[in-house]
């Protein structure tokens, strides 16, 4: 039986959503990870320092009395971002990064930013501070190919904000191409890669029909992109680390109305090693999952570690939503069904 024993990892994009559906699913993070970028598109977005903390504090009261997980919140930004909150809250610890959505881009995004050249004041400001942005990365544009907004984002929004902005912090999430890899590693930029992404290409959401469990947002692409991210990921360079995307959806909204995410905290460090095993890349696991992140945002490496082994492991196909001991729904996580060979075995002191 094979084991790895490695510093805890953290999630660096992670979506945790409201009410019921957090106090349900928060387990499946902060009991592996140390921390995690908890993204701001709730329903009402979290667009001040009020809404942070109160968001904050309903994380908090979702968590073990004993859990040490930190979630590091994030401001959303919009045409209308205050510079002084955003300025006050970065100073106060509040906000830890702040994360442009191109206005209806993905879930909850129709608040986003419509003309990116209106935050030019902001992003001076972050590049001062020392800011993260946390970068969506598609264009909206219906005449633009859903599977070309990624590249058509990079050459026409984010080539020049770099070059405007040479020391401005950023973090391409959630990347999904060749062409956002080879930009990422030639412009000193951090990336986040997600677990479906390097399992998935676009024809998981055609198999035996319209497929809504593999709709994300970005879509995934074709097969080579799928190779390229493998590459990536599995490479140790320090520009790449864990960010799951992890966006649950109640079962009557993902699978009859297709929103767009993939629910894979219950499994995603599993799913990421058996990346890593499948490219032969076992001693690569530890610097993508637990040192990339930290040493970019430069944090602390997690004191706690975490065991792995390779054992059998059967993925439940619905996860149970519960409230006042009553099952109110059901998410399906990733890999629901199958069985993986990777386990976590537990946190080591």
């Amino acid at each position: 039986m094979k084991e790895l024993t490695i510093s805890k990892p953290d999630d660096w994009h992670l979506h945790l959503r409201e009410g019921i559906v957090l106090k349900n699913i928060i387990r499946f993070t902060s009991q592996y990870f140390g921390r995690a970028i908890v993204m701001p598109n709730t329903k009402n977005p979290i667009t001040s320092i009020e809404k942070c903390i109160s968001y904050k504090n309903s994380i908090f009261e979702a968590l073990s009395n004993n859990s040490t997980f930190e979630p590091l919140m994030t401001i959303y930004l919009t045409d209308e971002t205050i510079k002084h909150e955003l300025v006050e809250g970065f100073k106060n610890k509040v906000f830890f990064a702040a994360k442009l959505y191109p206005a209806n881009a993905t879930t909850n995004s129709r608040h986003g930013v419509k003309k990116i050249e209106n935050l030019y004041e902001i992003f001076e400001v972050m590049q001062e501070l020392g800011m993260p942005l946390l970068i969506h990365g598609e264009v909206t544009d219906p005449e633009v190919d859903i599977f070309d907004r990624e590249e058509v984002f990079i050459d026409k929004e984010l080539s020049p904000l770099i070059q405007q902005f040479p020391r401005l912090k950023i973090v391409l999430e959630h990347i999904t191409t060749s062409y956002a890899v080879d930009f990422v590693q030639r412009n000193n930029l951090g990336a986040t890669i997600t677990p479906h992404h390097l399992h998935i290409n676009r024809n998981a959401m055609f198999f035996g029909g319209l497929n809504s469990d593999f709709y994300c947002l970005p879509v995934a692409k074709r097969e080579n992109n799928r190779i390229a991210l493998r590459k990536a990921a599995t490479s140790g360079k320090e520009c790449f680390f864990i960010g799951t995307d992890s966006a649950p959806h109640l079962r009557q909204w993902k699978a009859f109305c297709g929103c767009a995410g993939i629910f894979n905290s219950p499994v995603a460090i599993e799913s990421y090693l058996k990346v890593f095993e499948e490219e032969n890349a076992l001693n690569q696991f530890e610097k993508f999952a637990s040192l990339n992140g930290p040493n970019f945002y430069n944090l602390p490496i997690n004191n706690e570690k975490i065991r792995l082994v390779s054992r059998s492991n059967k993925i439940p196909e619905f996860i149970e939503v519960i409230e006042q001991n009553k099952v109110v729904g059901q998410i399906k996580p990733f890999h629901g069904g199958e069985t993986l060979t990777w386990r976590v075995e537990g946190v080591v002191k």
